[in-house]
């Protein structure tokens, strides 16, 4: 029996990306990628083009289109200046044509390169560290099937299955890379970056648990024998994965079995060996799906109802200009302009509108005095603490919570200068979100905390009181304290901020605190 001396994970990635057009791909109807559909009740969401009735036609959606170059232009792709539609025949209850319109041998990007910012062992950003560069074979248009539900909605069993169609001919872009992977982690790496990339573009919602962005990863394993000789295991490809978690733990599993597997049936990478697993999350493990269709076993040929795509330089210009600074980028001068730590960095790039309020932040507290890399850094504390807690209450980005960069930088000067504890900032944040005043943002802010009683009181015979009092009723902390365990004081300090109902700084308080027990 032949003894594997190594293993070399090879893996590439698909990954179909849901555009949120407000209509499908080859119709008006409404599409569930859309904000204002995406809650929609079962079928409906069609018409007669979705549901293939005879003589409905297919009419391209330009703006999925223009999403899609945006996309590859991103990911420094060319742009083919002429692709067209194909058909891709199969037959599943949810695809009612029985074939998928899609984009075989001339894609409408293709040949493109992303550099991913350094990681961690657990995909997180790390400044400093070694990047990866990752090639793209191609980002295609093509329709979404609809849905095929095998248990009844509440989880009843059935012993027939439902089909919903709203999202048959919902706009889909399939991005597939080189196999340039050697981890599970450098693909969650990949797939936040390309996500966080989309939704910064403004091309899908990018709701994971809604399967706006699902990845296909295709795995196979170099196996170094004993005696030197080489063989590759079969390509695995699992469908449909819908979390980073789902993502990482499927391919840490085949990269684990493929071995085992050729040892016990000795097959190798070659036409026909390709196979299609699914995800089976409660146990942790692949299952056989079926063995993977070769092209040819598509049928695929030229859609002859749909007229080719024609990309002049003029159009592609003036796509390209509406790119903006993108998240690696960001991501990148953050952590190096302001000293933040991977992870922050990488949080405050997920979503555009809390990158607009950061950087919005930033401007604002500079104007007012504070030191720009100071206030990058009270910018990104304010919102990864305050206003993430905020938003994960509500549901929502923390872009959508409507703060505006000045008033999280009237928040922050407050603090700066000593005028607001770290106890005030929650509720103002909450006061601020959608409702900022007009105006003077720090004259408002500070109004506010004024009528909120958040305002730190800096009355010394006010604090003094507060002191003598919190003493008195803890005599055994103050005794603490006299004897020397300073750590004791914050105790007297918690008594003092109850009794000032938090409108006092607690570094003045531990100070008139140490004097007073100092002094006795």
């Amino acid at each position: 029996m032949a003894t594997i001396a190594s293993v070399r994970p090879i893996i590439g990635m698909e990954v179909h990306v849901e555009l949120s057009t407000r209509t499908k791909m080859f119709t008006r109807a409404p599409s569930p990628g859309c904000a204002r559909f995406a809650d929609a009740p079962p079928n409906t969401l069609i018409d007669p083009v979705v549901l293939a009735l005879p003589g409905a036609l297919p009419v391209m959606n330009r703006e999925a289109v223009e999403m899609a170059i945006r996309v590859g232009l991103a990911l420094g792709c060319q742009v083919a200046r002429f692709s067209k539609w194909d058909r891709k025949s199969y037959f599943y209850p949810d695809l009612p044509k029985a074939y998928q319109i899609s984009q075989y041998d001339l894609p409408l990007c293709f040949d493109g390169a992303v550099d991913l910012p350094g990681c961690d062992e657990r995909g997180n950003f790390e400044p400093g560290a070694p990047g990866l560069r990752v090639g793209i074979v191609r980002a295609h248009l093509e329709e979404d099937a609809g849905k095929l539900l095998h248990e009844a909605p509440g989880g009843r069993p059935i012993d027939f299955s439902i089909v919903d169609w709203n999202r048959a001919g919902t706009p889909l872009l399939e991005v597939v890379t080189q196999p340039d992977f050697s981890s599970a982690d450098q693909c969650v790496h990949f797939a936040r970056s390309l996500r966080a990339l989309c939704r910064f573009l403004g091309v899908t919602l990018g709701v994971l648990q809604k399967g706006h962005v699902r990845f296909e990863p295709n795995i196979n394993c170099e196996l170094t024998l004993e005696d030197g000789h080489a063989v590759r295991t079969p390509v695995v490809e699992v469908k449909n994965l819908n979390s980073y978690t789902a993502l990482k733990r499927a391919i840490e599993h085949e990269v684990f079995e493929q071995p085992a597997r050729w040892l016990a049936d000795g097959r190798r990478m070659g036409p026909g060996m390709k196979s299609t697993r699914g995800w089976d999350d409660a146990r942790g493990v692949t299952f056989l799906l079926r063995s993977k269709e070769d092209a040819h076993d598509y049928r695929y040929f030229p859609d002859p109802d749909l007229p080719p795509v024609v990309v002049d330089e003029a159009w592609r210009a003036r796509l390209a200009a509406t790119i903006p600074e993108l998240p690696a980028s960001r991501m990148r001068r953050y952590a190096h302009e302001f000293a933040l730590s991977g992870k922050d960095a990488q949080a405050l790039v997920e979503d555009r509108g809390t990158c607009e309020v950061f950087e919005g932040a930033i401007d604002s507290m500079a104007s007012l005095g504070v030191e720009r890399i100071r206030a990058g850094r009270v910018a990104a504390n304010l919102i990864m603490q305050s206003a993430a807690r905020l938003a994960h209450e509500r549901g929502v980005e923390i872009g959508d919570l409507g703060l505006t960069g000045a008033g999280l930088a009237a928040l922050g000067v407050l603090r700066e200068r000593g005028r607001i504890n770290n106890q005030a900032v929650d509720p103002l944040v909450a006061l601020l979100a959608g409702s900022m005043p007009a105006g003077d943002a720090l004259g408002a802010v500070e109004a506010l905390a004024r009528t909120q009683g958040l305002l730190i009181v800096r009355d010394e015979s006010a604090i003094e009181g507060w002191v003598e009092r919190a003493i008195g009723e803890n005599p055994r902390a103050a005794e603490d304290v006299r004897a020397g365990k300073e750590a004791a004081v914050g105790r007297l300090v918690g008594a003092v901020m109850k009794l000032a109902g938090g409108q006092a700084d607690g570094k003045v308080v531990r100070e008139a605190i140490l004097r007073r027990l100092g002094s006795g």
